[in-house]
């Protein structure tokens, strides 16, 4: 039993609900040998890598959606072994950044060498280079930017780039110029609403329109995050004709919670008690950068416009060394305690 979100992901360009324009740009750059690295970039949930599937279809068909997971070593050169994943068909290889680490460029680097000066294995397939997909590509170091960059020019001949990512500054300029970029950007509420009726109608779930518009507006419009709404309240309620109002999500709730309990009290026993509810959010799997983002949201809510500013260079400040650390904790509570300092000076003033 698979989430409605990838039961009817669609598989094809020609499927797709939203920025057909695109899509017709997409199967036309898939039919040429001559396809350039791409790079799909825009908001979360919006369908970059759902359109990058399909692409890869395109190019290959069908027999590109027999994957395989496995697991490979990385020796470095301090002889420390490190294991990663990747995913891949006859046709091409997934890499995602999270999974590398600080040594994303000497990995990178391997893995493409390894692809590129391999010959393709099926014979009769429609094109003769292999892809390499990099998800959450703006999670590359500079130094794995700059390595990837070196190697697009020298394996061009049998290889080809496509990769995905949320944040396009986060790509150094000279990757960005040896790629056709490619926006996605997020469907309008019609659009989302259209997709969850169609999969309610699948699903044989009564959704009533107005519902569906507050699902849409809710979710901002990410369609991965408002099919995952519905599929909840779905599960939860036999009847969606009584629900008047989308839930808040649990750990938005949580974080919602901490905001309040920060402004009400400035003390080293709230900081503890907001580092067990921290731990509990990562422990779910909940972001370091969007418990900052959520966070910093709900702070403001009740602040004038000088500790506004003020929140926002912290959360600022501290999302950027979250990124560039490994502890995501350590970050986080320096964000409350900072925070917690500089409003306690201010309420006193």
């Amino acid at each position: 039993m698979s989430l409605w979100g990838d039961k009817y992901r669609p598989t094809t360009l020609d499927k797709m609900s939203y920025h057909n324009g695109l899509s017709k740009h997409l199967s036309q750059l898939a039919s040429h040998d001559n396809m350039p690295h791409l790079l799909f970039y825009g908001p979360p949930g919006a369908g970059k890598k759902t359109r990058l599937t399909a692409v890869l279809r395109a190019i290959y068909g069908p027999a590109v959606e027999k994957l395989k997971i496995e697991q490979r070593t990385f020796v470095t050169t301090a002889s420390r072994k490190l294991n990663f994943t990747v995913v891949s068909s006859n046709f091409h290889i997934e890499l995602n950044p999270s999974d590398l680490g600080i040594y994303d460029q000497v990995i990178m680097q391997d893995v493409i060498k390894d692809v590129a000066q391999s010959q393709q294995i099926d014979t009769n397939a429609k094109h003769q280079f292999k892809v390499i997909v990099i998800d959450q590509a703006d999670e590359l170091t500079r130094e794995a930017q700059a390595a990837l960059r070196r190697t697009m020019e020298k394996y061009t001949s049998n290889m080809r780039l496509i990769m995905c990512c949320t944040s396009l500054s986060k790509i150094i300029a000279p990757v960005r110029s040896r790629c056709l970029l490619l926006r996605v950007s997020r469907p309008t509420v019609e659009n989302v609403t259209k997709v969850l009726q169609k999969v309610a109608k699948e699903e044989g779930v009564n959704l009533p329109g107005n519902l569906a518009v507050k699902i849409a507006e809710h979710s901002k419009c990410n369609l991965r995050a408002a099919l995952l709404s519905f599929e909840s309240m779905a599960s939860q309620h036999p009847d969606l004709t009584l629900i008047n109002r989308v839930d808040t999500l649990d750990w938005e709730h949580a974080i919602s919670n901490i905001a309040d309990g920060i402004l009400q009290e400035q003390a080293v026993s709230r900081v503890l008690s907001v580092r067990g509810a921290l731990y509990d959010l990562l422990s779910h799997c909940i972001e370091g950068t969007a418990i900052i983002k959520y966070l910093t949201l709900n702070l403001i809510k009740h602040l004038d416009e000088e500790m506004k500013r003020v929140t926002i260079d912290l959360a600022a400040k501290h999302q950027y060394r979250l990124r560039l650390g490994k502890k995501e904790i350590f970050h986080l509570e320096a964000f409350v305690i900072e925070f917690m300092h500089e409003y306690k000076t201010y309420v006193k003033e």
